[in-house]
This record gives structure tokens, C-alpha cells and sequence, in this order.
């Protein structure tokens, strides 16, 4: 689930605990949970509502100041159905801890290379991980289409790769591009390889 940069700190502080979207047909599950920027949330309920039932207190808990600037802001085709999701913030996002260690067990560096040379056996157009880790480290705060150009590599599929060396706590996103972890500059120095 999605959220403009804005929206950030209240879902963070737990200041903000419900969103509107509009939907052709509900998009998320009660008790599912979310990575959103400053860490994870858990849906607690989702509903279909009539646009004028907001109320100047849903619209706060949405992060709006009344309900007539949530109105103003609300995306989608206006014939889709509105669905009032209401959220709570859980925690930190694992891989935000994970992607913080700065220092690695030989077993760690081990269990790395291992994944690693997995994603990249299974990948459609030849290894990949060695080559977008160095990309990032060469250029971080890069454009990921920018990234994606210099090696070859279409953006969108680019994109999902980078994920997945997120998902493994070796690169951060940034508003604008990547950058390494810590954990990342310390997994290419125990490569022997540059981390900047």
C-alpha cells in the first residue's frame, strides 16, 4: 500500500490510522500486513463508503485537515467505489534492522553468497546481483531508470530486482534512487570488493 512522502510521520507516530481509496473492489485485508515507509502496518478493517459520509474526524485520522481537503485529494475514477481502510502501525519493518548491521559473521557473508547465486541461477537474463549492487554503490541517489540503463536492463524489471536485495537488507531506497545499507557496505567489504 502506498502513501505519499507526506503521510510519512503520522503513520509512523500512529497519528494516522486510516486511509481512503477508491477501488473498483477492495484492494486489502483485514490483518494483513503492509511495508509502508517508517515501518509496518496491520489493516483493521475495510469498508465501502459513501464519499459524504467522511467526516472532519476521519478526514484527521486520514492526515487531511477536514473532510473537504480529503475529498479534494481523494485519486480514482469518481464512479469507483470509496473504501474506507482503517490501519494501525505495528513496528519496524524487519528488513530496516536487518539492513542497520554494520558488521557480518563469516556464516552471514556465507548465507549471502548463497542467496545471492541463487536470485541470480534463477534469473532470465543472467546474473544480475553482483553488477546492481556495484551500480548502486558507484551512484547512489540515482534515477533507478538511469541505473537500469547503464546496465542493460529494462527499469520496471530493474526495479524488482533491486526489491529483492532489499528484502535481503543490502540496499535502502531513497526519495530519489538507492543507496547500500550498512549491511550491504559491509557484505562488499567482506567481498573484498569497494562499498562507495
Amino acid at each position: 500500500m502506498l502513501f505519499e512522502q507526506s503521510f510519512w510521520p503520522g503513520i509512523a507516530d500512529g497519528s494516522i490510522t486510516l486511509t481512503f481509496r477508491r477501488w473498483k473492489g477492495p484492494r486489502a485485508v483485514a490483518g494483513r500486513r503492509h511495508r509502508v515507509p517508517g515501518g509496518m502496518i496491520e489493516i483493521d478493517d475495510v469498508r465501502q463508503v459513501d464519499p459524504e459520509s467522511i467526516t472532519d474526524d476521519d478526514a484527521s485520522r486520514a492526515g487531511y485537515r477536514n473532510a473537504v481537503a480529503l475529498a479534494a485529494d481523494l485519486r480514482g475514477e469518481p464512479d469507483q467505489p470509496l473504501f474506507r481502510v482503517a490501519f494501525h502501525h505495528v513496528g519496524i519493518d524487519p528488513r530496516t534492522e536487518l539492513a542497520a548491521a554494520d558488521r557480518l559473521t563469516d556464516e552471514q557473508v556465507a548465507e549471502l553468497d548463497k542467496r545471492l547465486a541463487r536470485l541470480d541461477a534463477a534469473s532470465r537474463h543472467g546474473p544480475w546481483t553482483a553488477a546492481t549492487l556495484a551500480a548502486i554503490a558507484s551512484r547512489p541517489g540515482v534515477r533507478a531508470g538511469d541505473l537500469a540503463e547503464g546496465l542493460g536492463r529494462e527499469r520496471d524489471p530493474f526495479k524488482v530486482d533491486v526489491r529483492k536485495l532489499k528484502n535481503l537488507g543490502l540496499t535502502l531506497s531513497l526519495e530519489v534512487g538507492y543507496r547500500l545499507s550498512p549491511r550491504g557496505i559491509a557484505y562488499r567489504r567482506a567481498r573484498g570488493e569497494r562499498a562507495d
